[in-house]
């Protein structure tokens, strides 16, 4: 038996990812006005992203339940050495305290971990594929622990969005509040630290926005894993991943999608590059 890692549907997994390492991934919600989804399963990325510009009304999201996480966690236990769980930063979303509380409705009999990582998307992300790697190894709870919870501080992300529009609709624009008001032609460039969005400058082009990119991944050092995420843009996410290559193995390069959970506060057009540093 191994352990099984639970996560959920913010840390942006490609599902490929996902099944190869036996991840189990629990949905955030989504709402539009009365009609409510579960986030890449019964909505679609393109659904979602063509129905955010064309609805008059902005999209709300929400975290998963206790109940949704109680389900999940008696699914898979019985069959597990452990589960380990691990989550968006609880700045950022409810996610990791329902999953703590279906912890606590199971009592303290059960080997089971919640971890806040402080990050988000492909932060999480990358963290998610770590404990996986070790769980389909066969290490214990406590070594996948170790390495998940010494890796927090290893993760890096940067991203430019179009606007920042919709993270102010949606209340998680966080420290980069302050960038609101900028001139509509500036594209806002956005890192997460301690948990929460910060700002960390502007771009006065989409194409200086991609250097940008790709000046601050060559500036990391060592990289122990690499993605690029996106909402809209598939090509260019690949072709700077492309670029990307230069500095880690092209074929090692993850690319993703922002699902409806994040993508209703990013909005269309937002890019990301995320790594995990030596």
């Amino acid at each position: 038996m191994t352990v099984k890692v639970v996560t959920d549907t913010t840390a942006d997994l490609p599902p490929a990812i996902a099944s190869e390492l036996g991840i189990k991934i629990v949905p955030m919600y989504v709402r539009f006005g009365e009609d409510v989804f579960k986030d890449r399963v019964e909505i679609t990325e393109d659904q979602f992203y063509t129905r955010l510009q064309s609805d008059p009304v902005h999209p709300s999201t929400s975290q998963p339940s206790p109940k949704d996480f109680l389900d999940v966690y008696k699914e898979i236990m019985p069959a597990k050495d452990g589960i380990f769980s691990l989550h968006i930063s609880k700045k950022l979303s409810g996610t990791y305290d329902s999953a703590l509380q279906a912890k606590q409705m199971l009592g303290g009999n059960q080997t089971l971990e919640v971890v806040d990582t402080l990050s988000v998307s492909m932060g999480l992300g990358l963290l998610a594929i770590l404990a996986g790697r070790l769980a389909k190894s066969g290490a214990s709870i406590e070594e996948i622990s170790a390495a998940v919870n010494a890796a927090i501080s290893q993760v890096r992300l940067l991203g430019i969005f179009d606007t920042l529009k919709y993270l102010a609709a949606g209340g998680r624009i966080g420290k980069a509040k302050a960038l609101v008001g900028s001139i509509l032609s500036v594209k806002p460039v956005l890192t997460v630290k301690d948990g929460e969005m910060h700002p960390a400058g502007q771009v006065r082009s989409r194409a200086k926005g991609l250097e940008r990119l790709v000046e601050w991944a060559g500036s990391l050092g060592k990289l122990e894993d690499l993605a690029v995420v996106h909402t809209t843009t598939p090509e260019e996410a690949s072709g700077l991943a492309d670029r990307l290559g230069a500095l880690f193995p092209r074929e090692k390069i993850i690319i993703s999608r922002l699902g409806a959970a994040l993508g209703a506060h990013a909005g269309p057009g937002t890019l990301f590059v995320v790594a995990r540093v030596a």
